[in-house]
């Protein structure tokens, strides 16, 4: 969309984010929360709880103390953290410790079913899953809000307790949509989602809210592109079948300058001969031979 320069101040702070693709709103009009939020990106992957307690953070900073280990413990009576990674797509079987070259998702350091190549910058997780899956994809996002993403996807690659939530156990394999990846209704502190909507509620997001219906629309996208571009040269290539001369002016003109082409040459013929003393058209001798017969 564009707005031309006289239009007012208020008007001009849409974000220009809004044009990279139709479906691009501002958070706020999308979540009315960070519940909301929460539970509705990534569909049923995630539940906000009101006790803190309860609920798991996607983000800490002392990697000697993984506060989820607590929550663990809490809800599932462990005291020690699971002991397999259980998701299945880039993680590794086991947890483990990764070596300094994990900053990005530096928290997990000690204990981490990622590896530290796979989470290496903000920019590789969020190319990780491929086109359609991209965060900002209406758009750059403010840095605060761009953090928020950065530490969720580094809790789901990471955090060794979020396999325990995986959607399809290992016995549901029959089910027509079994996959090892898919997270079910881990519970999140609300504290930290509503954080988040802080952070994000003035930035722009696709669709409905839905990270799945996003990544769906993208593709309906990519084909209306391709077939606008078959359109338009179909539509250039008719144009210049149109332009082209017909075959009859064609051999019109090339007899036309065929007799072009035959009269200079005979003009050149003509004046070589003038000059040379044998014209070719010499003027004829009118007076009369001496043999004629007189009368």
């Amino acid at each position: 969309m564009k707005f031309s320069a006289t239009i007012s101040i208020g008007l001009s702070t849409i974000s220009a984010a809004s044009a990279w693709e139709e479906s691009c709103t501002q958070f706020k009009s999308i979540y009315a929360d960070g519940t909301e939020l929460c539970e509705k990106m990534w569909d049923d992957s995630f539940t906000v709880v009101d006790d803190e307690s309860m609920g798991y953070t996607m983000w800490f900073f002392d990697h000697d103390a993984n506060p989820n280990n607590e929550i663990t413990a809490a809800i599932h009576g462990n005291s020690s953290t699971p002991e397999q990674c259980h998701l299945k797509y880039f993680h590794k079987d086991v947890p483990g410790p990764e070596d300094d070259a994990m900053t990005e998702c530096h928290p997990w350091q000690n204990s981490a079913c990622c590896n530290s190549e796979t989470v290496k910058s903000g920019a590789a997780l969020n190319a990780a899953y491929g086109p359609g899956y991209e965060w900002d994809r209406c758009g750059p996002m403010s840095q605060a809000c761009e953090r928020f993403f950065v530490q969720e996807a580094c809790l789901y690659e990471c955090e060794p307790s979020a396999g325990l939530y995986r959607k399809f156990k290992e016995d549901q394999f029959n089910d027509p949509d079994y996959n090892e990846w898919q997270l079910f209704k881990m519970p999140i502190k609300k504290s930290y989602c509503n954080a988040w909507y802080d952070a994000c509620k003035n930035d722009y997001f696709c669709g409905k809210g839905s990270f799945f219906e996003c990544e769906a629309f993208y593709w309906e996208n990519e084909k209306a592109k391709e077939e606008e571009k078959a359109a338009a040269a179909l539509a250039a290539s008719k144009a210049k079948e149109s332009k082209a001369p017909s075959p009859g002016v064609v051999i019109g003109l090339s007899v036309a300058g065929a007799l072009a082409v035959a009269g200079i040459l005979s003009s050149i013929v003509l004046i070589r001969g003038e000059k040379s003393g044998n014209p070719m058209f010499a003027p004829q001798n009118l007076e009369p031979s001496e043999n004629a017969v007189s009368t």
